[in-house]
């Protein structure tokens, strides 16, 4: 990484000179968008290189799309007296006391209040589970349940259009490790950058985020995971707050942005947030320890005691305030140690120069006590203060003000847009977990197994083909469907955090997350019926070829449509696999291939098993009328006399077919259904 002072002279020389002037349609087909980010990749240099940026992107000062030298909105952010509580399960008491002990709501947030204006860096400070998590998130408006207090942007309450002017950067970087760094942006780009932009326009709004934050280096480098070697934290950070740069938001909140990396990386980190702060922006983040640089350049600080806060204001400040009531530091002290030291209770011993004592809980209590009532009696009123002099001066602001023109649900893009970006991005994600070398071998070493062992069949042995055709129901049933119970839990952390931010409609990720699995799933099932099915001796004609690999391909639809039914509705891979197993066990039994005498009262279930159906469609493409084997010496019956048959009662295809496909769209409903349950709208 590039120093701060040479990464700012370099920012100054973004987008657009050499733009196509024919580049205006945003709805260009995915092969041209892929084409577009090609384009975008090949401009930077690999990871680890350090040649300087090529000529077409070295543009001059002052274009507009050097998005991150000035915000278009300032906003002064106003929270007073922000209370949250959750509610406690209740407590079960003994049975020989009675019934259940009621327990109090518990208190995570108390009267915090504070300001921060544009141009100026908050930090919340306290030690873990003090409230910093949940104040922060709802700042941004994302906190489920009801807050008490005010919380205003340019005096005006949380809209959708405040939503729009925010950028939210959560504690673990959440991005797709596959993906190279100017892909995750130009498809963050693509779906939060509004329809006036064209595609190449937002291609190099995301060329100027890359820039910006010095990400040049590693721009054609993936994301990588844990396992998956990719980017440093330091460089994952970034790329997470690049995404938040693109829609260059006025209040940019960042949580705990310097967890886990080194000192050095998070200066680095804290340099660039100056940076943007001091270009206009307003900027609170939660910090959970740090150095003394760090400290530095907060503007402003609010420490939380057990959600209480026992200070709020200049950063500055904050030693002399508690200096005067009685708590001095020590000479050579970290000032966020040391009020982090008070925030646990913990005071500077005024005997030993800074030394502190170990108290015990009872002093602990009492000391933080004592400073929440220094606090309200000393800094909460001038808050209140400063608080009501700003709402005199604020003039009317944009973002919130246009909170009720019905504009409430808008988004960036288009819907089919939306579809095209977010098929291009999945496609390009999960090619590698789709066609893995492993999947592909146990897929084609399955195959080529089974055809092995049904080498060349005839009708001389029926019970054998018919095990075959049962074989293709069933594996053609299992295995999509534990594929796909992984679809959703595994994105659950991306689909929370776009869908908080407004990139896209559920619908337009649901049906492009629908048809980027049809190449993928849909190709494997046809080479293994290639290969199966000829190997395997059945009819060797296209017309039943062909037949057989569309109900096979019917049937996984099905069974991935299930399977992505349980994984929506769980959201928790272990539980959905258990009870994936013992559906497809149940169906297993009830296909009508192991049992054919069921007892009456649980017949039913084979009706609700799509193994069930795809096994007798496969009989019925199979075997017809005119078709006779071999049933003893010198006897023959006619195939659909045989026993295994002759109870599948095979007579009303169309049935079938229609149970099959009412089974297809319900079981996506369902997963339809239940992630919009599960999920912000």
């Amino acid at each position: 990484m590039m120093p701060p002072q040479q990464e700012s002279h370099l920012t100054a020389r973004i987008p657009l000179t050499n733009r196509p002037e024919n580049v205006s349609d945003v709805h260009a087909d995915p092969a041209e968008f892929d084409h577009l980010v090609m384009q975008t990749e090949t401009r930077g240099d690999r990871c680890r290189q350090s040649t300087p940026p090529p000529p077409e992107i070295q543009l001059q000062s002052g274009n507009a799309f050097a998005i991150l030298h000035s915000t278009l909105h300032p906003m002064t952010l106003k929270f007073e007296d922000v209370a949250y509580s959750i509610s406690m399960p209740q407590k079960e008491a003994c049975g020989c006391l009675g019934g259940s002990a009621p327990k109090p709501d518990r208190a995570i947030l108390n009267g915090v209040t504070g300001m921060v204006r544009p141009g100026e860096i908050m930090a919340m400070l306290g030690p873990s589970g003090c409230g910093k998590t949940t104040l922060l998130t709802a700042l941004s408006g994302r906190l489920p349940g009801k807050i008490t207090g005010a919380v205003t942007y340019n005096g005006h309450p949380f809209s959708s259009l405040v939503k729009r002017s925010t950028g939210f950067v959560t504690q673990d970087d959440v991005l797709y490790p596959h993906l190279t760094v100017v892909e995750t942006l130009v498809y963050t780009a693509m779906l939060r950058l509004p329809n006036t932009l064209t595609q190449r326009e937002k291609l190099d709004q995301a060329e100027s985020v890359i820039l910006e934050l010095g990400l040049t280096r590693c721009r054609n480098s993936i994301i990588g995971g844990p396992l998956l070697r990719g980017l440093s934290g330091g460089e994952r950070k970034r790329v997470s707050i690049g995404q938040e740069m693109l829609v260059n938001p006025s209040l940019l909140l960042l949580d705990e942005p310097t967890s886990g990396l080194d000192s050095t990386t998070a200066q680095r980190i804290m340099v660039t947030l100056q940076g943007l702060a001091r270009a206009g922006r307003t900027i609170v983040t939660t910090i959970h320890q740090p150095s003394s640089r760090l400290y530095k350049m907060f503007d402003k600080v609010v420490v939380l005691s057990e959600g209480t806060p026992i200070y709020s204001g200049a950063a500055t400040r904050a030693l002399d305030y508690f200096e005067s009531i009685g708590f001095v530091p020590g000479m050579c002290v970290n000032p966020a140690d040391f009020l982090l030291d008070l925030a646990n209770g913990v005071a500077p011993d005024a005997r030993g120069g800074g030394e502190h004592v170990r108290p015990d809980a009872s002093d602990q209590n009492s000391l933080k006590q004592s400073l929440m009532l220094s606090f309200k009696r000393n800094l909460y009123n001038g808050l209140k203060a400063e608080i009501r002099q700003n709402c005199l001066e604020t003039t009317s602001s944009r973002p919130g003000k246009a909170s009720n023109n019905g504009s409430e649900k808008h988004w960036g893009t288009s819907w089919w847009n939306q579809f095209k970006v977010l098929f291009c991005r999945g496609l390009k994600e999960r090619k590698h977990e789709s066609f893995s070398g492993l999947r592909i071998f146990q897929v084609i070493s399955v195959a080529i197994l089974s055809g092995l062992l049904w080498w060349h069949s005839d009708l001389s042995h029926i019970q054998d083909q018919v095990g075959l055709l049962f074989f293709f129901s069933i594996f053609w049933g299992f295995f999509p469907l534990f594929n796909a119970i992984f679809t959703f839990p595994q994105e659950r952390l991306m689909l929370i955090k776009e869908r908080s931010s407004g990139m896209y409609c559920l619908s337009s990720y649901y049906f492009a997350r629908m048809a980027g699995d049809l190449p993928m799933e849909l190709l494997l099932p046809t080479i293994f019926t290639v290969i199966t099915y000829w190997m395997g001796g059945l009819k060797a004609t296209a017309t039943n070829f062909f037949l057989t690999l569309l109900v096979i391909l019917y049937n996984v639809l099905v069974s991935q449509g299930l399977g992505q039914a349980l994984g929506a509705i769980l959201m928790d891979v272990k539980q959905a696999t258990t009870l994936a197993s013992v559906t497809m066990l149940t169906f297993l039994l009830a296909g009508g291939y192991y049992i054919q005498h069921i007892p009456p009262f649980i017949a039913w279930m084979k009706y609700i098993s799509f193994s069930y159906y795809c096994y007798k469609l496969l009989l019925g493409v199979q075997y017809s009328e005119d078709e006779y084997y071999e049933c003893g010496p010198r006897v023959t019956c006619q195939v659909l006399d045989y026993p295994a048959i002759k109870h599948m009662e095979l007579g009303n295809k169309s049935y079938d077919v229609a149970v099959l496909t009412i089974m297809l769209v319900g079981f996506r409903l369902v997963a339809y259904l239940a992630l919009r349950m599960g999920q912000p709208h």
